[in-house]
């Protein structure tokens, strides 16, 4: 909880809308906060939103770069079609004679002569420009002259110290560094703020933020993702499923049928709303084509739908669906239902979450549709980290009265259940897809393995593909009770049956 005098004075806002929100407002003014990052994380980028925020309120910036020159600076700007114009830049670089051989040096080492002359030269620029923002770039330079730590931090607390006095809100840029000077500093300052960029060993780069230090507020700890495109870094704030509580609609424990009477029955008259759903089976046994018959239903309705897809393109998807007799184009075209193609590769868990929580906060979405979590497991560093973050997914999904189903391919192409993902427990509703054989012809069996709300069938039926009942694609029969271990992969047929 911020003091009393920070709320008085309010917050300065980061030119980042997200980062201000998980900041909890933006920065506290007249603070001085550290900004560490390895190289090409976005420091530079991130200073000049900063900058370019407060002189659009009118404040007065300044940006004073011990390392980059103005032509640089300049060039990050156009790249991101910005203008610099109302921000004041200033070189703050050692004197050409403070460059020179120590020799000339006689009862002073040159490290504090050439130190000296940065420290006055910032000091002297922020006193003629009595600025409100202040991006200091870069504290190695600094630590660099200094060589002695102890002569670093203290530099560094005489600048906080008259950072004070001026009432100006400070960003401190550093490089990432491990060790002592590193604890030094951020022990000084009011905040830290810390920008990774790392490379998977396959696809694109990848950033994400970290907030390590904000003294008297309240923030949003973890790792959030971000990207940086032309006009500036967009956070994606990691998903808190009980940041985003919302009362219960009247909506909440409606069947949410696929229009196969069948499919229904098996279900104990359908999924209920806010649920998630498992499809569990071996490639091509129909789980993707099950998904799209709830996908139609929906549309149908009027509910709004959003398929992500990891495995195939959305052309790929539609010419399937509507082959099988489930023409979604009619409802793309409209709206209702939405297709996103996803790349593992390039796309991180945290841009994945931004776009779920926002196409259900802004458009209304009923239904969701994740067809592969073994695609998207490709796009979390660990396992681990997937089954946390489909808690989260899930969890926000079913306080907003949204339907998951989410598709799981097994490894093999008859039976076993073994998967790389232990995420069965998590889902409500698990329904397992199965090929069984009969008389040299290759069949589908379907069958609920769980249900935690309300009842479902204990049968194993048979899913036909391109079936007539109700005029879909689909069509469940009746129990195969004449078969024996479909489950396992290798039915046997019995006459002991009805």
């Amino acid at each position: 909880m911020a003091n009393t005098n920070e709320t008085l004075q309010g917050f300065a806002s980061t030119g980042i809308s997200m980062l201000d929100a998980i900041l909890g407002g933006g920065l506290a003014r007249n603070r001085v906060f550290l900004i560490q990052g390895t190289p090409g994380a976005g420091k530079t980028t991130l200073a000049l939103q900063f900058l370019l925020a407060g002189a659009a309120a009118g404040e007065k910036t300044v940006y004073l770069t011990l390392s980059e020159s103005r032509k640089e600076l300049e060039a990050v700007a156009r790249a991101h079609g910005w203008s610099l114009e109302r921000v004041v830049i200033k070189e703050v670089m050692p004197s050409l004679k403070s460059l020179q051989r120590e020799s000339h040096y006689t009862m002073y080492h040159p490290s504090e002569v050439e130190l000296g002359e940065v420290i006055k030269s910032l000091l002297s620029e922020l006193d003629a420009t009595q600025p409100d923002r202040v991006v200091i770039d870069a504290l190695s330079d600094l630590r660099m002259l200094a060589e002695n730590p102890l002569r670093y931090r203290r530099q560094v607390l005489a600048l906080k110290q008259f950072f004070l006095t001026q009432q100006c809100t400070v960003l401190l840029l550093d490089d990432n560094v491990n060790g002592h000077d590193e604890h030094q500093v951020r022990s000084v300052v009011h905040g830290v703020l810390l920008l990774e960029r790392w490379t998977p060993v396959y696809g694109g780069e990848r950033r994400r933020l970290e907030i390590t230090k904000i003294r008297g507020a309240k923030y949003q700890g973890g790792f959030h993702d971000y990207l940086i495109r032309r006009g500036g870094i967009e956070v994606f704030p990691r998903l808190v499923a009980a940041d985003t509580r919302v009362s219960p609609s009247s909506g909440r424990g409606t069947p949410v049928k696929s229009s196969v009477s069948g499919l229904d029955t098996l279900l104990g008259e359908g999924l209920n709303a806010g649920t998630s759903t498992l499809f569990m089976g071996p490639s091509g046994v129909g789980k993707s084509t099950v998904a799209a018959q709830y996908a139609l239903a929906a549309a149908q309705r009027g509910d709004r739908v959003l398929v992500f897809n990891f495995d195939e393109t959305t052309e790929t998807y539609l010419e399937r669906s509507s082959g099988l007799g489930m023409d979604l184009q009619p409802y793309v075209k409209t709206g209702l239902v939405q297709m996103r193609q996803i790349d593992p590769a390039e796309v991180s868990p945290g841009e994945f979450a931004d776009e779920l929580r926002h196409a259900v906060s802004h458009y209304g979405v009923r239904l969701v549709i994740i067809d592969s979590l073994n695609g998207y497991l490709h796009a979390m560093p660990e396992e681990r980290s997937l089954v946390l973050h489909l808690h989260e997914r899930w969890m926000y999904s079913a306080q907003h009265d949204v339907t998951t189903i989410l598709i799981l391919a097994e490894h093999g192409m008859v039976g076993g259940t073994q998967t790389s993902i232990e995420a069965s427990y998590l889902a409500d509703t698990i329904v397992l897809f199965r090929y069984f054989e009969v008389e040299a012809t290759i069949r589908h069996a379907i069958s609920v393995l769980k249900k935690r709300r309300g009842r479902h069938e204990k049968t194993v039926r048979e899913l036909i593909l391109g079936g007539t009942d109700a005029g879909t694609g689909i069509e469940v029969g009746p129990p195969l009770r004449r078969f024996r271990h479909i489950l396992s992969g290798t039915a046997t047929y019995s006459d002991d049956g009805e």
